[in-house]
């Protein structure tokens, strides 16, 4: 048997053949997630079902409604963006490794191949006892289940506005226009200058996206200053959130003298005018630098989840905080409102906010719809797998992979070890940062997306 280097997702003692399948889907590049078993009702399933965002989950869960459930499920996409830009791979845009026109993906896969019905508007409003939503094109869609995938906002914050994250201070959270900005300011660090990005406290987007876009913008800096510059990473966790093995050696040995990494900082302040920084660190002391440019991650919230927006008026924004949309996840439905699932991003599962995850949530959402529809009910044992990679230089890179089965006891999604869920077990990152991992990445970046888009 192949090792968990040639497969990444595959733990030795997790044999059983959905995992099985699972891990070598991973290791291979593909994202396929078999529907789960248990029993199911004997209908076919019926139905209109409305999925809104057309990113990673939203995609993943409009296709393989389609997919599985056959000719009596309607599916109607609404989003108001023609295509869709991967934040996943965005990182390669700041070194010029990538066009920011590669991370574009046509959702006319999902309308031709699986007939999706694309509705082109963003909502205005969710009436959940009508089960309506009202448009920004000024029409209505019914719907007897409802899937909400709306992705991330961002908050002001450090003193910052929004425009000046679209100006000044790009966050390139969200791969856009923003991606391009940063790596013209990238590009423009000086000899002798100082790149400051800071990182938001946990949960937010891609836990190890931060530490790989300082690595990816160290290396390319450090060659064309002849080293001669800095990156100053301000993280408000305690500690690297993710793979922190290998971004602990990265930062310390492959970028060691440019990276700079300071855990648990307070208090961060950010001129977006001068470039200057301002900071308390771990143990307390004032600091400050001045930047030639500097990339602020802001903490994120559900889009939608706003005082006024139409995830927060329909009640769908219930964590403690208001951020985030809390689910059951044997189904990813609301626990506010019966009918209504959340999935991605904007859902608090206790998984990681990735790419890879919310095209695993969406299929394991379609597959506890089409259930329902039927007349039955979700998988009681769901199991996903969480795989990336991420570049170090511009030619090496490392993963994070993990399977994760549903606790009962604790109605939680845990990481899989020891043939079922294991107190305290951790995902699992490469053995080592090599081109290998570079090359693969780039095979499971295409098929994540193929499974998800076409």
């Amino acid at each position: 048997m192949s090792t968990p280097e040639h497969f990444p997702g595959l733990a030795p003692s997790l044999l059983s053949r959905r995992t099985l399948l699972q891990a070598l889907a991973v290791g291979a590049g593909i994202s396929l997630l078999p529907r789960p078993g248990g029993a199911r009702a004997a209908t076919a399933p019926a139905g209109r079902v409305v999925v809104v965002g057309g990113g990673m989950a939203g995609a993943s869960a409009a296709k393989y409604l389609r997919y599985w459930g056959g000719s009596g499920v309607q599916v109607t996409l609404v989003d108001p963006t023609a295509a869709y830009t991967s934040h996943i791979m965005s990182n390669l845009v700041l070194n010029g490794s990538r066009k920011l026109s590669s991370l574009n993906f046509s959702r006319d896969g999902l309308r031709k191949q699986h007939g999706v019905v694309i509705r082109k508007a963003a909502v205005q409003s969710l009436e959940p006892i009508q089960r309506v939503l009202r448009l920004s094109d000024g029409g209505t869609l019914a719907y007897d289940r409802l899937i909400v995938a709306p992705g991330i906002d961002f908050d002001p914050a450090y003193g910052l506005t929004a425009e000046d994250y679209a100006l000044r201070t790009p966050h390139a959270w969200s791969a856009g226009p923003q991606t391009e900005l940063l790596r013209q300011k990238v590009a423009a660090v000086p000899a002798g200058g100082v790149f400051v990005m800071t990182i938001p406290k946990a949960p937010y987007r891609c836990p190890p996206g931060p530490y790989e876009r300082a690595c990816v913008v160290a290396d390319f800096l450090k060659k064309r200053r002849n080293g001669n510059v800095k990156v100053l990473v301000l993280d408000e966790n305690l500690a690297i959130t993710a793979e922190r093995e290998n971004f602990t050696h990265a930062f310390n040995v492959i970028h060691a003298g440019v990276i700079d990494y300071q855990p648990g900082v307070q208090n961060l302040h950010i001129n977006a005018y001068t470039g200057q920084v301002s900071w308390t660190d771990a143990i307390g002391t004032p600091r400050s630098v001045m930047a030639q440019a500097v990339n602020p991650i802001p903490p994120q919230r559900a889009r939608g989840s706003r005082s006024g927006d139409w995830l927060q008026q329909a009640g769908l924004a219930n964590s403690a905080d208001g951020r985030w949309a809390v689910v059951d996840l044997l189904s990813y439905e609301s626990t506010a409102l019966p009918g209504v699932h959340v999935i991605g991003d904007a859902a608090q599962t206790g998984l990681p906010k990735a790419g890879h995850v919310a095209n695993q949530e969406g299929k394991t959402c379609a597959d506890a719809v089409l259930r329902l529809l039927a007349g039955g009910s979700p998988d009681p044992a769901p199991v996903l797998n969480s795989a990336c990679y991420s570049p170090i230089t511009a030619t090496t890179a490392s993963w994070l992979t993990a399977v994760y089965q549903y606790d009962p006891a604790s109605r939680t999604m845990k990481v899989a070890a020891n043939n079922g869920v294991t107190a305290g077990a951790m995902p699992t990152e490469a053995a080592n940062i090599s081109n290998k991992n570079f090359k693969r990445m780039d095979t499971w970046f295409k098929a994540l997306m193929a499974d998800t888009f076409s």
